[in-house]
């Protein structure tokens, strides 16, 4: 049978649908994942195509799968983190939904003051355990939509759940049939997807999955969870790995729309940002992060990088306040304690700093030569330097215009008296045996000497 593609506009086959293949043992992908080797990455050179949706945003799993990696959060703490979450992802919502947990007293709290704040992105959904109890605690808190763990791959459903996957698919259906029966919107959560066998589960599971949505005309999400990282970016890869590959095949042979698909990755082989700005290339409307990629193991798909990705691929923020970003890092320093690696991309406390003096030198002529972009405008972050034995007489210059705000005339040169008698006294630090950076403390109780209180 031929259909016009509502995506494609062309004629396309509709004929051919998938059916469970309910196997008595569990397919394990041996020939990728062998477990005493580094996972293979497999090529069986099909390509998909590019199908970016019209609309594109970000939801966030800072308080649901992030929280779950550190000491948890109060609810003040909480609240805070949702306003920030709101102001960075601005009026139009880019930010578009945050999840939470719904199983103490603390986590009703939470959710009820977040409620109170009246404000309309992002949108408050939960994560529960798929029984009716949990969707009418979530009905009654006025929350319209929930996700609910549906494990796809052999590892889960044979080994941990210890079912077959008809047995498995039965529990699922039925626990998506109790959110309809509840009047919640489910969010499947797709678990393990890049263990699983598509065609033989996944597609046959989330066609089912359709049709009791089209049947009950209520929406399902479908969220399709990168759960150990394995994902793989690259065009032509085969299936499970690729994330391309995954997202075609769900709009194409299942019809999901665009809109109710949703990436959540983990960062396990360093992928989980190229593979988020993949699912959204393929078709995915949707990508879940966390805040700072705090998530399990390795993190989550870090928010920061993805406002950034749907800048690039934009060409406009689209109401996001970028300074806010700066906000974020401050608070999870300051308020909760949260150590933020010294490397990490926008966040990181030498994000923006250079050592090297030839770096300095650079940044002392036009900081753009050594800067990715004006931080001080878009982060509120100015580019710095830190003062170590390789900065040169460039980097002391820069460092002093920089900490003590000298503009135009006022800036100093490297060839200046101060610069170079404070030049002098650092090679003697660190010709004395001195190993570690200088602290701004130090620098300022001596240029204040070296100046005579002119620089203080």
């Amino acid at each position: 049978m031929l259909e016009i593609s509502k995506k494609s506009n062309l004629l396309e086959q509709k004929s051919y649908k998938y059916s469970l293949q309910d196997i008595a043992e569990p397919n394990l992908y041996r020939d990728v994942y062998s477990y005493d080797e580094i996972p293979k990455v497999a090529f069986n050179h099909r390509r998909v195509p590019i199908g970016m949706p019209e609309e594109i945003w970000i939801t966030d799993t800072s308080l649901r799968d992030g929280q779950q990696s550190v000491e948890p959060y109060s609810v003040d703490q909480i609240v805070k983190i949702y306003k920030l979450l709101s102001k960075l992802g601005g009026p139009y919502g880019i930010i578009r939904q945050t999840e939470f947990f719904v199983y103490s007293k603390k986590d009703r709290e939470a959710i009820e003051k977040c409620m109170d704040l009246g404000l309309k992105f992002p949108e408050i959904t939960t994560w529960i355990r798929a029984s009716k109890e949990d969707f009418k605690l979530v009905r009654d808190l006025g929350i319209k939509e929930t996700g609910i763990l549906v494990s796809c791959s052999d590892y889960h459903i044979f080994k941990k759940l210890g079912k077959t996957r008809k047995q498995a698919m039965d529990i699922y259906l039925s626990a998506v049939a109790d959110a309809f029966e509840a009047g919640v919107m489910p969010r499947c959560h797709l678990e393990d997807i890049t263990r699983a066998d598509f065609y033989g589960f996944v597609v046959p599971f989330v066609n089912e999955l359709m049709k009791m949505s089209r049947d009950a005309k209520i929406p399902v999400k479908i969220r399709a969870c990168d759960t150990m990282g394995y994902g793989v970016p690259y065009t032509e890869v085969a299936l499970p790995r690729s994330v391309p590959g995954i997202i075609y095949g769900l709009q194409h042979y299942s019809d999901v729309p665009s809109e109710m698909l949703e990436w959540h990755g983990h960062n396990d082989f360093y992928k989980a940002v190229s593979n988020a700005t993949s699912a959204w290339l393929y078709g995915a409307s949707a990508v879940n992060c966390s805040l700072l990629g705090i998530g399990e193991r390795t993190g989550n798909v870090p928010l920061e990088a993805m406002v950034f990705e749907y800048a690039s691929l934009r060409g406009s923020l689209d109401g996001m306040d970028t300074t806010v970003i700066s906000e974020i890092a401050d608070f999870f320093k300051n308020e909760i304690g949260y150590k933020i690696p010294p490397m990490t991309p926008f966040v990181g406390r030498n994000f923006n700093v250079t050592k090297a003096g030839i770096h300095a030198d650079g940044l002392l002529k036009d900081e753009e030569i050594y800067n990715i972009f004006d931080t001080n405008k878009i982060l509120n972050r100015p580019a710095s330097v830190m003062i170590s034995k390789t900065s040169g007489l460039a980097g002391i210059a820069y460092w002093i215009n920089q900490n003590y705000n000298l503009q135009g005339e006022n800036q100093l040169s490297k060839r200046d008296e101060l610069v170079c008698k404070l030049k002098d006294w650092i090679d003697k630090e660190y010709e004395d045996g001195r190993q570690t950076a200088l602290t701004n403390e130090e620098l300022e109780k001596k240029i204040a000497l070296l100046s005579g209180g002119k620089l203080k």
